[in-house]
């Protein structure tokens, strides 16, 4: 890990843009990808699973064989999925918007109507390390939310996906991954029926698939590779070293970074990282290639520099640097908040944007599976009273036909009969 300066020239502009670039050549290739996928349907979606996933047909995993697998699942992972699951629909509860009905002034009623997405995409990972966490985190949001099919693509789940499948009431399993994966939910085959969104956590093929359909179909945020600030001024090195790797396991390209204004304590969480990286040698890749130690010059210039980075993952050692303003796609506040216990248990989404994404965001809730409409009720009395109003803004922007249709209810004059084509 490198160690750096709030005050060197341009030292935290050159963090936030460490995963800026977008490659082009990759762009080009998943481009090529996806528009197989749009126009070749099931065959080109087969064809590249083959290729890529090492899949067999039939892509779709039976009840049966998932209900199978699943049983072979030591009991107290399928307790630990199940405890999981609990707390993400707890949380996810809280997160849904409610309808209403606003009288806004008499005659004129605005009503908030909640409605779930007809069906929805959840990708989830199936490269280095199985990842179930990340199936439960958002198909459990959907489930939640309303959504009537869910399906998860997944290049080969293993049986403890499979165990998560069950546990999240997904509608359906598919074994295949990749951008073509991506290409198949966001514009349909024959034996797929495209989504009107899709979420969830990818490598870099993923991401780029994503931001490719995005024009076509939402999906939840670009994503990049995974990130984590740690600020303190004090506190267990080790402990912070062990945060710091734990994220760094993920990727190659992950970024772990400690910002701190003591000096000893820097010094100590970087010989403790070296030493935690014996055998791991994905995280010393990735701290070697993004991790950072910055020396801020005390506790206002440490936030400071975390809110530029706004990342993903925000650890704070004290309640106070939590009051201060904050970006960040999920924070975690005191000693004993490990970062990791997120990524599991706490019922709180890992879904996260990164790259200064959460500037804007914040992570995956329910209320991404649901939209939200007005439906305007106006009686006659209602409209006479803002007519006035709306009347003079609609001239105001030049748009007089707008005023028009409002006025022409009050003119006296009887309605033109439509003439038939």
């Amino acid at each position: 890990m490198r160690i750096v300066e709030t005050g060197e020239r341009g030292a935290i502009d050159r963090l936030c843009a460490g995963h800026a670039a977008e490659d082009g050549g990759l762009d080009r290739r998943v481009r090529r990808i996806v528009d197989a996928v749009r126009r070749g349907g099931d065959a080109a979606l087969v064809r590249l699973a083959r290729r890529f996933d090492h899949a067999r047909p039939p892509l779709d995993v039976a009840p049966e064989r998932m209900a199978a697998e699943a049983a072979r699942v030591t009991p107290d992972v399928r307790r630990a999925l199940a405890s999981a699951a609990r707390h993400i629909e707890r949380v996810a509860r809280r997160q849904l918007p409610t309808s209403a009905r606003i009288r806004v002034a008499p005659g004129i009623v605005v009503e908030q109507r909640v409605v779930p997405l007809e069906r929805v995409g959840c990708y989830v990972p199936g490269g280095r390390f199985p990842l179930p966490s990340s199936l439960l985190m958002t198909a459990i949001p959907a489930r939640v939310a309303g959504v009537r099919e869910i399906v998860v693509v997944c290049p080969r789940p293993e049986p403890v996906v499979m165990a998560a499948a069950l546990e999240a009431g997904v509608s359906r399993l598919i074994a295949v991954g990749g951008a073509h994966a991506v290409a198949a939910l966001a514009y349909g085959t024959a034996g797929i029926r495209r989504v009107d969104k899709i979420v969830g956590p990818g490598n870099r093929w993923v991401a780029a698939a994503k931001r490719i359909v995005s024009a076509d179909c939402p999906i939840d945020f670009h994503a990049g590779p995974t990130e984590i600030v740690i600020v303190a001024g004090a506190g267990n090195p080790a402990w912070i070293a062990a945060d710091l790797v734990a994220q760094a396991e993920h990727d190659p390209d992950a970024r772990s970074i400690f910002i701190t204004w003591n000096r000893r304590l820097a010094r100590a969480v970087e010989a403790e990282a070296a030493a935690r990286c014996a055998g791991h040698a994905i995280a010393a890749r990735a701290l070697a290639a993004h991790g950072a130690i910055v020396l801020a010059r005390g506790e206002a210039d440490a936030m400071d520099a975390a809110r530029r980075l706004a990342p993903e993952h925000l650890v704070v050692s004290t309640e106070r640097l939590a009051r201060q303003p904050i970006a960040a796609g999920a924070v975690f506040v005191g000693a004993y908040s490990a970062q990791a216990a997120g990524d599991y248990a706490t019922g709180s989404n890992h879904v996260l944007p990164t790259a200064g994404a959460a500037r804007s965001r914040g992570g995956l809730s329910a209320a991404d599976f649901v939209r939200t409409m007005a439906v305007q009720r106006i009686t006659r009395e209602g409209l006479r009273r803002i007519a006035p109003a709306a009347a003079t803004l609609a001239r105001a922007e030049g748009l007089t036909a707008h005023a028009a249709s409002i006025e022409i209810r009050f003119s006296g004059r009887p309605a033109r009969p439509s003439r038939r084509s």
